[in-house]
């Protein structure tokens, strides 16, 4: 059994030195291939959606609007978060090196949308929100030209 072993891996040892087999990559562990900054415009429309309802639930200090308020400052930081995280899988797993030739202000964007997820989730700030969208749809416009394709921008709000 082991002669055959050997025999079999000298076999295959000359067959990869005529004719080695391609090299692949995955941009992750399990690689789905499946991109879209529609999670991040969803998640990024929740943030301000949520600012909007905090702002017009106004300093109402009765019990049913503190729990509203406690709800609505829940769903915002988590929608937040959640933007924060589809962008950086964008960023980091489906952007690369020849995108940056493309798109050199690349990294300054997607710094600048991480950082707005942090501000829109600790501010309570209508200008942060739209801030947010905006920079989610340069991702999106950026994004979909990196693809050839014209994929327009929509909201669903």
């Amino acid at each position: 059994m082991t002669r055959n072993f050997s025999l079999t891996a000298s076999v295959l040892e000359v067959l990869d030195r005529v004719r080695p087999a391609p090299s692949l990559s995955a941009h992750c562990d399990g690689p789905c291939g499946v991109y879209d900054p529609a999670s991040a415009r969803i998640a990024a429309e929740a943030v301000k959606s949520m600012t909007q309802k905090l702002i017009d639930l106004g300093d109402a200090n009765d019990l049913a609007a503190q729990n509203t308020r406690s709800r609505y400052i829940t769903i915002k930081e988590e929608e937040s978060e959640e933007c924060k995280r589809q962008l950086l899988i964008l960023w980091t797993d489906y952007f690369k090196p020849p995108h940056l030739e493309d798109y050199p202000e690349l990294h300054t964007i997607f710094w600048n949308a991480a950082k707005q997820c942090s501000a829109t989730k600790t501010s309570v700030d209508a200008a942060a929100a739209d801030e947010l969208m905006a920079t989610v749809q340069k991702v999106h416009e950026i994004f979909w030209a990196s693809k050839g394709r014209d994929v327009p921008w929509y909201t669903a709000s």
